[in-house]
Protein backbone atom coordinates (compact mmCIF):
# COMPACT_ATOMS: atom_id res chain seq x y z
CA UNK A 1 0.00 0.00 0.00
CA UNK A 2 1.24 3.55 -0.95
CA UNK A 3 0.78 7.03 0.93
CA UNK A 4 -0.22 10.23 -0.46
CA UNK A 5 0.06 13.53 0.61
CA UNK A 6 -3.12 15.73 -0.22
CA UNK A 7 -1.56 19.49 -0.32
CA UNK A 8 -3.51 22.57 0.09
CA UNK A 9 -3.57 23.86 -3.78
CA UNK A 10 -2.79 26.92 -5.22
CA UNK A 11 -5.91 29.35 -5.35
CA UNK A 12 -4.85 32.11 -7.12
CA UNK A 13 -2.04 34.41 -7.43
CA UNK A 14 -3.33 36.41 -4.36
CA UNK A 15 -4.44 33.75 -1.95
CA UNK A 16 -1.18 32.60 0.55
CA UNK A 17 -3.69 30.78 2.97
CA UNK A 18 -7.04 29.40 3.71
CA UNK A 19 -9.40 28.33 6.81
CA UNK A 20 -10.76 24.72 7.42
CA UNK A 21 -14.60 24.93 7.37
CA UNK A 22 -15.48 21.64 7.64
CA UNK A 23 -14.26 17.96 6.76
CA UNK A 24 -16.37 16.16 4.76
CA UNK A 25 -14.66 13.06 5.29
CA UNK A 26 -13.56 11.20 8.35
CA UNK A 27 -10.67 9.25 8.97
CA UNK A 28 -11.19 5.61 7.39
CA UNK A 29 -13.51 6.41 4.67
CA UNK A 30 -13.22 5.50 1.34
CA UNK A 31 -12.41 8.35 -0.92
CA UNK A 32 -12.70 8.76 -5.17
CA UNK A 33 -10.74 10.70 -7.15
CA UNK A 34 -12.29 14.33 -7.45
CA UNK A 35 -14.24 13.72 -4.86
CA UNK A 36 -14.76 16.44 -2.18
CA UNK A 37 -12.76 15.66 1.17
CA UNK A 38 -12.14 19.22 2.82
CA UNK A 39 -14.42 22.79 2.72
CA UNK A 40 -11.88 25.79 3.07
CA UNK A 41 -13.01 29.36 3.12
CA UNK A 42 -10.05 32.25 1.55
CA UNK A 43 -10.78 35.94 2.32
CA UNK A 44 -11.88 35.58 -1.92
CA UNK A 45 -14.11 32.65 -2.00
CA UNK A 46 -15.48 29.41 0.07
CA UNK A 47 -14.36 26.05 -2.00
CA UNK A 48 -13.56 22.75 -1.58
CA UNK A 49 -10.58 20.30 -1.97
CA UNK A 50 -10.97 16.86 -3.77
CA UNK A 51 -8.73 13.92 -3.66
CA UNK A 52 -6.44 13.12 -6.46
CA UNK A 53 -6.49 9.55 -5.81
CA UNK A 54 -8.37 6.41 -4.86
CA UNK A 55 -7.96 5.37 -1.57
CA UNK A 56 -8.62 5.77 2.22
CA UNK A 57 -8.28 8.91 4.45
CA UNK A 58 -6.08 8.14 6.97
CA UNK A 59 -4.87 10.78 8.58
CA UNK A 60 -6.12 14.65 8.65
CA UNK A 61 -4.03 17.13 10.16
CA UNK A 62 -5.60 20.44 10.89
CA UNK A 63 -9.02 20.67 12.50
CA UNK A 64 -11.97 23.02 11.68
CA UNK A 65 -10.88 26.59 11.84
CA UNK A 66 -6.80 26.37 11.11
CA UNK A 67 -5.15 28.29 8.94
CA UNK A 68 -3.53 26.92 6.70
CA UNK A 69 -0.47 28.00 3.97
CA UNK A 70 -1.02 26.79 0.22
CA UNK A 71 0.99 23.42 -0.41
CA UNK A 72 1.22 22.68 3.30
CA UNK A 73 -0.27 19.12 3.60
CA UNK A 74 -3.65 18.60 5.17
CA UNK A 75 -4.17 14.82 5.16
CA UNK A 76 -2.80 11.62 4.01
CA UNK A 77 -4.67 8.77 1.52
CA UNK A 78 -3.67 5.07 1.44
CA UNK A 79 -4.00 4.33 -2.13
CA UNK A 80 -3.47 0.50 -3.70
CA UNK A 81 -0.24 -0.38 -5.29
CA UNK A 82 3.26 -0.16 -3.87
CA UNK A 83 4.57 3.14 -6.05
CA UNK A 84 3.54 6.40 -4.22
CA UNK A 85 1.55 8.66 -6.51
CA UNK A 86 3.57 11.57 -7.34
CA UNK A 87 2.38 14.83 -5.39
CA UNK A 88 2.84 18.54 -5.88
CA UNK A 89 6.37 18.68 -3.33
CA UNK A 90 7.39 16.11 -6.22
CA UNK A 91 8.45 19.50 -8.10
CA UNK A 92 11.44 20.30 -9.98
CA UNK A 93 14.37 21.84 -8.95
CA UNK A 94 13.85 24.84 -10.96
CA UNK A 95 10.30 25.03 -10.33
CA UNK A 96 11.12 24.72 -6.40
CA UNK A 97 13.66 27.82 -6.87
CA UNK A 98 11.17 29.68 -8.56
CA UNK A 99 8.59 29.75 -5.98
CA UNK A 100 11.40 30.36 -3.04
CA UNK A 101 12.33 33.46 -5.06
CA UNK A 102 8.66 34.62 -5.18
CA UNK A 103 8.40 34.36 -1.63
CA UNK A 104 11.48 36.04 -1.08
CA UNK A 105 10.54 38.74 -3.16
CA UNK A 106 7.12 39.27 -1.53
CA UNK A 107 8.62 39.13 2.00
CA UNK A 108 10.92 41.91 1.37
CA UNK A 109 8.50 43.69 -0.38
CA UNK A 110 6.43 44.17 2.78
CA UNK A 111 9.53 44.43 5.23
CA UNK A 112 10.19 47.27 2.99
CA UNK A 113 6.61 48.62 3.68
CA UNK A 114 6.43 48.02 7.46
CA UNK A 115 8.41 50.12 9.60
CA UNK A 116 7.87 48.54 12.80
CA UNK A 117 6.46 45.10 12.00
CA UNK A 118 3.83 43.01 13.97
CA UNK A 119 5.57 39.69 14.52
CA UNK A 120 5.26 36.45 16.15
CA UNK A 121 5.56 36.17 19.82
CA UNK A 122 5.72 34.04 22.86
CA UNK A 123 4.03 31.49 21.52
CA UNK A 124 1.51 32.60 19.59
CA UNK A 125 2.09 32.21 15.51
CA UNK A 126 0.32 35.10 13.12
CA UNK A 127 -0.33 34.15 9.77
CA UNK A 128 1.04 36.14 7.26
CA UNK A 129 -2.85 37.37 6.08
CA UNK A 130 -3.73 38.25 9.89
CA UNK A 131 -0.06 40.26 9.86
CA UNK A 132 -1.24 41.88 6.67
CA UNK A 133 -4.56 43.18 7.74
CA UNK A 134 -3.10 44.38 11.21
CA UNK A 135 -0.61 46.73 9.30
CA UNK A 136 -3.48 47.93 7.11
CA UNK A 137 -5.45 48.76 10.26
CA UNK A 138 -2.44 50.26 12.58
CA UNK A 139 -2.88 47.63 15.18
CA UNK A 140 0.20 47.59 17.49
CA UNK A 141 1.75 44.51 18.57
CA UNK A 142 0.06 45.14 21.97
CA UNK A 143 -3.25 45.14 20.73
CA UNK A 144 -2.59 41.62 18.46
CA UNK A 145 -1.21 40.24 21.66
CA UNK A 146 -4.65 41.24 23.99
CA UNK A 147 -7.08 39.75 21.10
CA UNK A 148 -8.70 36.27 21.92
CA UNK A 149 -7.82 34.01 19.22
CA UNK A 150 -10.72 31.26 18.27
CA UNK A 151 -7.97 29.15 16.36
CA UNK A 152 -5.84 26.67 17.35
CA UNK A 153 -3.78 27.08 20.82
CA UNK A 154 -5.54 29.92 21.26
CA UNK A 155 -4.49 31.57 17.22
CA UNK A 156 -5.87 35.03 15.95
CA UNK A 157 -8.12 33.85 12.58
CA UNK A 158 -9.06 36.32 10.23
CA UNK A 159 -12.30 36.11 11.22
CA UNK A 160 -10.99 37.67 14.86
CA UNK A 161 -9.21 40.18 13.82
CA UNK A 162 -11.51 41.59 11.72
CA UNK A 163 -13.98 41.67 14.33
CA UNK A 164 -12.17 43.36 16.59
CA UNK A 165 -11.49 46.25 13.58
CA UNK A 166 -15.12 46.22 13.57
CA UNK A 167 -15.53 46.90 17.46
CA UNK A 168 -11.93 48.63 18.12
CA UNK A 169 -14.12 51.76 17.82
CA UNK A 170 -16.44 51.24 20.68
CA UNK A 171 -13.73 49.71 22.88
CA UNK A 172 -11.71 52.65 22.10
CA UNK A 173 -13.79 55.10 24.59
CA UNK A 174 -13.77 52.63 27.55
CA UNK A 175 -10.18 51.03 27.17
CA UNK A 176 -7.72 53.48 28.29
CA UNK A 177 -4.38 52.88 25.82
CA UNK A 178 -0.70 52.52 27.45
CA UNK A 179 1.25 54.79 25.64
CA UNK A 180 5.51 53.56 25.67
CA UNK A 181 7.72 55.98 27.42
CA UNK A 182 10.73 54.20 26.51
CA UNK A 183 12.37 56.24 23.35
CA UNK A 184 15.24 55.23 21.13
CA UNK A 185 17.18 58.49 19.93
CA UNK A 186 18.35 56.42 16.33
CA UNK A 187 14.18 55.54 15.52
CA UNK A 188 11.70 58.02 14.56
CA UNK A 189 8.24 57.08 16.35
CA UNK A 190 5.12 58.15 13.71
CA UNK A 191 1.98 58.97 15.51
CA UNK A 192 -0.72 56.53 14.53
CA UNK A 193 -4.04 57.76 13.30
CA UNK A 194 -6.25 59.13 15.00
CA UNK A 195 -9.51 56.49 15.39
CA UNK A 196 -12.45 57.63 14.78
CA UNK A 197 -14.96 56.71 17.92
CA UNK A 198 -18.23 55.46 16.79
CA UNK A 199 -20.83 55.84 19.43
CA UNK A 200 -22.35 52.06 20.44
CA UNK A 201 -25.67 50.81 19.36
CA UNK A 202 -27.29 49.99 22.16
CA UNK A 203 -30.49 47.67 21.08
CA UNK A 204 -33.62 47.52 23.05
CA UNK A 205 -35.58 43.95 24.35
CA UNK A 206 -37.21 44.09 21.16
CA UNK A 207 -34.21 44.47 18.58
CA UNK A 208 -32.83 41.15 17.13
CA UNK A 209 -28.95 40.76 16.73
CA UNK A 210 -27.82 38.80 13.57
CA UNK A 211 -24.27 37.79 13.66
CA UNK A 212 -22.77 39.12 10.24
CA UNK A 213 -21.56 36.00 7.96
CA UNK A 214 -17.73 35.54 7.03
CA UNK A 215 -18.29 36.80 4.07
CA UNK A 216 -20.33 39.55 4.72
CA UNK A 217 -17.44 41.39 7.21
CA UNK A 218 -15.03 40.49 3.97
CA UNK A 219 -17.62 42.80 1.93
CA UNK A 220 -17.75 45.44 4.58
CA UNK A 221 -14.51 45.55 4.98
CA UNK A 222 -13.56 45.70 1.20
CA UNK A 223 -16.02 48.26 0.51
CA UNK A 224 -14.62 50.48 3.68
CA UNK A 225 -10.92 49.94 2.03
CA UNK A 226 -12.21 51.30 -1.38
CA UNK A 227 -13.75 54.22 0.18
CA UNK A 228 -10.79 55.42 2.32
CA UNK A 229 -8.76 54.70 -0.99
CA UNK A 230 -10.28 56.19 -4.00
CA UNK A 231 -11.58 59.40 -4.52
CA UNK A 232 -14.75 58.38 -5.81
CA UNK A 233 -16.66 60.58 -9.05
CA UNK A 234 -19.60 59.78 -11.02
CA UNK A 235 -20.79 60.19 -14.22
CA UNK A 236 -24.42 59.26 -15.79
CA UNK A 237 -25.42 58.70 -19.19
CA UNK A 238 -28.80 57.36 -20.46
CA UNK A 239 -29.09 54.87 -23.54
CA UNK A 240 -31.45 54.01 -26.21
CA UNK A 241 -31.27 50.58 -26.23
CA UNK A 242 -34.86 50.00 -28.49
CA UNK A 243 -32.66 48.70 -31.50
CA UNK A 244 -31.47 45.88 -29.00
CA UNK A 245 -34.75 45.08 -26.79
CA UNK A 246 -36.37 44.19 -30.25
CA UNK A 247 -33.45 42.58 -31.94
CA UNK A 248 -33.36 39.92 -28.52
CA UNK A 249 -36.83 39.99 -28.58
CA UNK A 250 -36.76 38.42 -32.24
CA UNK A 251 -33.22 36.39 -31.28
CA UNK A 252 -33.81 34.99 -28.12
CA UNK A 253 -36.13 31.76 -28.81
CA UNK A 254 -34.01 30.51 -32.10
CA UNK A 255 -30.86 30.92 -29.68
CA UNK A 256 -31.94 28.76 -27.00
CA UNK A 257 -32.92 26.09 -29.56
CA UNK A 258 -28.98 26.16 -31.74
CA UNK A 259 -26.96 26.73 -28.05
CA UNK A 260 -29.00 25.76 -25.12
CA UNK A 261 -28.27 28.86 -23.49
CA UNK A 262 -30.66 32.21 -22.83
CA UNK A 263 -29.73 35.15 -24.25
CA UNK A 264 -29.86 38.24 -21.85
CA UNK A 265 -28.94 41.58 -22.29
CA UNK A 266 -26.30 41.23 -19.59
CA UNK A 267 -23.59 39.50 -22.75
CA UNK A 268 -24.50 41.98 -25.03
CA UNK A 269 -23.45 45.00 -22.54
CA UNK A 270 -20.46 43.39 -21.67
CA UNK A 271 -19.82 43.39 -25.08
CA UNK A 272 -20.12 47.09 -25.75
CA UNK A 273 -17.96 47.55 -22.49
CA UNK A 274 -15.31 45.70 -23.74
CA UNK A 275 -14.98 47.14 -27.24
CA UNK A 276 -14.82 50.77 -24.97
CA UNK A 277 -12.39 49.46 -22.79
CA UNK A 278 -10.44 48.75 -25.64
CA UNK A 279 -10.96 52.64 -27.47
CA UNK A 280 -10.26 54.00 -23.90
CA UNK A 281 -7.28 51.80 -22.13
CA UNK A 282 -6.25 54.12 -19.43
CA UNK A 283 -10.04 53.16 -17.89
CA UNK A 284 -8.19 49.47 -17.47
CA UNK A 285 -5.69 50.81 -15.39
CA UNK A 286 -4.48 50.09 -11.65
CA UNK A 287 -3.02 52.50 -9.03
CA UNK A 288 -0.01 51.34 -7.62
CA UNK A 289 1.45 54.07 -5.52
CA UNK A 290 2.46 56.98 -7.29
CA UNK A 291 2.42 54.68 -10.33
CA UNK A 292 -0.08 53.62 -13.04
CA UNK A 293 -0.30 49.98 -14.08
CA UNK A 294 -2.12 49.37 -17.80
CA UNK A 295 -3.61 46.13 -17.75
CA UNK A 296 -2.91 44.18 -20.91
CA UNK A 297 -5.89 41.73 -20.67
CA UNK A 298 -8.94 43.26 -20.70
CA UNK A 299 -10.52 40.96 -17.64
CA UNK A 300 -14.89 41.82 -16.72
CA UNK A 301 -15.95 41.63 -13.37
CA UNK A 302 -19.61 40.69 -13.50
CA UNK A 303 -20.63 41.44 -10.12
CA UNK A 304 -23.90 38.84 -8.77
CA UNK A 305 -25.67 38.37 -5.91
CA UNK A 306 -25.27 34.92 -3.81
CA UNK A 307 -28.24 33.89 -2.05
CA UNK A 308 -28.06 35.24 1.29
CA UNK A 309 -27.83 38.45 0.25
CA UNK A 310 -23.59 39.22 -0.06
CA UNK A 311 -21.87 39.94 -3.33
CA UNK A 312 -19.19 37.85 -5.25
CA UNK A 313 -17.23 39.08 -8.71
CA UNK A 314 -16.78 36.55 -10.69
CA UNK A 315 -14.57 37.54 -13.97
CA UNK A 316 -14.76 37.21 -17.80
CA UNK A 317 -10.84 36.77 -18.50
CA UNK A 318 -10.02 38.55 -21.59
CA UNK A 319 -13.79 39.71 -22.68
CA UNK A 320 -12.93 41.89 -25.48
CA UNK A 321 -12.03 38.39 -27.79
CA UNK A 322 -15.26 36.75 -27.11
CA UNK A 323 -17.57 36.65 -29.55
CA UNK A 324 -21.44 36.91 -28.31
CA UNK A 325 -21.61 33.25 -28.01
CA UNK A 326 -19.14 32.75 -25.82
CA UNK A 327 -19.88 36.00 -23.81
CA UNK A 328 -23.29 34.14 -23.38
CA UNK A 329 -21.88 31.03 -22.39
CA UNK A 330 -19.41 32.83 -20.28
CA UNK A 331 -21.68 35.30 -18.05
CA UNK A 332 -24.33 32.68 -17.77
CA UNK A 333 -22.30 30.04 -16.45
CA UNK A 334 -20.38 32.04 -13.95
CA UNK A 335 -23.77 33.48 -12.94
CA UNK A 336 -25.15 29.74 -11.99
CA UNK A 337 -21.96 28.76 -10.24
CA UNK A 338 -21.89 31.59 -8.13
CA UNK A 339 -25.69 31.32 -6.94
CA UNK A 340 -24.44 27.62 -6.13
CA UNK A 341 -21.91 28.87 -4.50
CA UNK A 342 -19.40 26.57 -6.91
CA UNK A 343 -17.02 29.57 -8.15
CA UNK A 344 -13.41 28.54 -8.10
CA UNK A 345 -11.34 30.98 -6.32
CA UNK A 346 -9.66 31.56 -9.72
CA UNK A 347 -12.84 32.48 -11.26
CA UNK A 348 -12.59 35.32 -9.03
CA UNK A 349 -9.22 36.80 -9.45
CA UNK A 350 -7.57 39.33 -12.25
CA UNK A 351 -10.40 41.79 -12.28
CA UNK A 352 -9.92 45.06 -14.45
CA UNK A 353 -12.97 46.56 -14.72
CA UNK A 354 -16.21 45.98 -13.18
CA UNK A 355 -20.51 45.84 -14.36
CA UNK A 356 -23.08 45.96 -11.89
CA UNK A 357 -26.65 45.33 -12.74
CA UNK A 358 -28.52 47.26 -10.37
CA UNK A 359 -31.37 47.11 -13.10
CA UNK A 360 -32.27 43.75 -11.54
CA UNK A 361 -33.89 44.79 -8.69
CA UNK A 362 -35.77 47.50 -10.38
CA UNK A 363 -33.26 50.52 -9.68
CA UNK A 364 -32.31 53.02 -12.81
CA UNK A 365 -29.44 54.10 -11.78
CA UNK A 366 -27.06 54.04 -8.93
CA UNK A 367 -23.35 55.12 -7.63
CA UNK A 368 -21.39 51.79 -6.78
CA UNK A 369 -17.77 51.37 -5.47
CA UNK A 370 -15.02 50.73 -7.19
CA UNK A 371 -13.78 47.18 -6.68
CA UNK A 372 -10.36 47.27 -5.46
CA UNK A 373 -7.49 48.09 -7.30
CA UNK A 374 -9.17 48.92 -10.36
CA UNK A 375 -10.05 52.56 -11.01
CA UNK A 376 -13.93 52.54 -12.64
CA UNK A 377 -17.25 49.81 -12.18
CA UNK A 378 -20.23 50.75 -13.97
CA UNK A 379 -23.74 50.41 -13.00
CA UNK A 380 -26.64 49.29 -15.06
CA UNK A 381 -30.05 50.29 -14.86
CA UNK A 382 -33.41 48.94 -15.29
CA UNK A 383 -34.57 49.28 -19.29
CA UNK A 384 -37.73 51.24 -19.09
CA UNK A 385 -40.13 52.11 -21.87
CA UNK A 386 -40.29 56.13 -21.59
CA UNK A 387 -42.06 58.87 -24.38
CA UNK A 388 -39.02 60.64 -26.56
CA UNK A 389 -38.52 62.82 -29.00
CA UNK A 390 -37.46 61.36 -31.60
CA UNK A 391 -35.43 63.47 -34.21
CA UNK A 392 -36.36 62.74 -37.84
CA UNK A 393 -35.32 64.07 -41.80
CA UNK A 394 -39.67 65.18 -41.82
CA UNK A 395 -39.47 66.46 -38.28
CA UNK A 396 -39.51 66.19 -34.68
CA UNK A 397 -42.26 63.62 -32.56
CA UNK A 398 -42.77 61.60 -29.65
CA UNK A 399 -42.62 57.82 -29.49
CA UNK A 400 -42.33 55.00 -27.23
CA UNK A 401 -38.35 54.38 -26.88
CA UNK A 402 -36.29 51.54 -24.37
CA UNK A 403 -33.78 53.72 -22.42
CA UNK A 404 -31.92 53.37 -19.33
CA UNK A 405 -29.49 55.09 -17.48
CA UNK A 406 -25.41 54.23 -17.46
CA UNK A 407 -24.01 55.14 -13.52
CA UNK A 408 -20.32 54.97 -13.99
CA UNK A 409 -18.08 55.47 -10.93
CA UNK A 410 -14.41 56.25 -11.62
CA UNK A 411 -11.00 56.95 -9.27
CA UNK A 412 -10.79 60.67 -9.84
CA UNK A 413 -6.97 60.28 -8.51
CA UNK A 414 -6.47 58.96 -12.15
CA UNK A 415 -9.16 59.66 -13.96
CA UNK A 416 -10.39 63.08 -14.87
CA UNK A 417 -13.84 63.98 -16.00
CA UNK A 418 -13.24 64.06 -19.55
CA UNK A 419 -11.56 60.54 -19.50
CA UNK A 420 -14.61 59.11 -17.31
CA UNK A 421 -17.32 60.71 -19.57
CA UNK A 422 -16.17 59.89 -23.05
CA UNK A 423 -16.07 56.24 -21.77
CA UNK A 424 -18.98 56.04 -20.59
CA UNK A 425 -20.19 57.94 -23.67
CA UNK A 426 -18.69 55.07 -25.90
CA UNK A 427 -20.54 52.56 -24.65
CA UNK A 428 -23.67 54.66 -25.07
CA UNK A 429 -22.96 54.90 -28.73
CA UNK A 430 -21.87 51.23 -29.14
CA UNK A 431 -25.50 50.50 -27.77
CA UNK A 432 -27.11 52.83 -30.07
CA UNK A 433 -25.29 51.63 -32.99
CA UNK A 434 -26.59 47.81 -32.30
CA UNK A 435 -27.25 46.40 -36.38
CA UNK A 436 -30.35 44.84 -36.03
CA UNK A 437 -29.55 42.53 -38.59
CA UNK A 438 -27.31 41.19 -36.95
CA UNK A 439 -26.58 37.13 -36.61
CA UNK A 440 -25.36 35.16 -34.39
Amino acid sequence: MAKFELRLPKMGESVAEATITSWLKEIGETIEMDEPIVEIATDKVDSEVPSEVDGVLIERFFNVDDVVQVGQVIAVIETEGDEEPKTESESSPVEVEEKAVEQIEETISIAKETVTPVISSGNRFYSPLVKNIAKQEGISQEELDAISGTGKDGRVTKNDILSYVENRGVKAQSTPVKEDVTSTPQVKVETAPKVINIPPVIPSGEDEIVEMTRMGKLVAHHMKESIQTSAHVQSFIEADVTKIWNWRKKMKSEFMKREGENLTFTPIFMEAIAKALRDYPMMNVSVQGDTIVKKKNINLGMAAALPDGNLIVPVIKNADQLNLVGMTKQVNDLANRARLNQLKPDDIQGGTYTVTNVGSFGSIMGTPIINQPQVGILALGAIRKVPAVIETSEGDFIGIRYKMFLSHSYDHRVVNGALGGMFVKAVKDYLEAWDVDREI
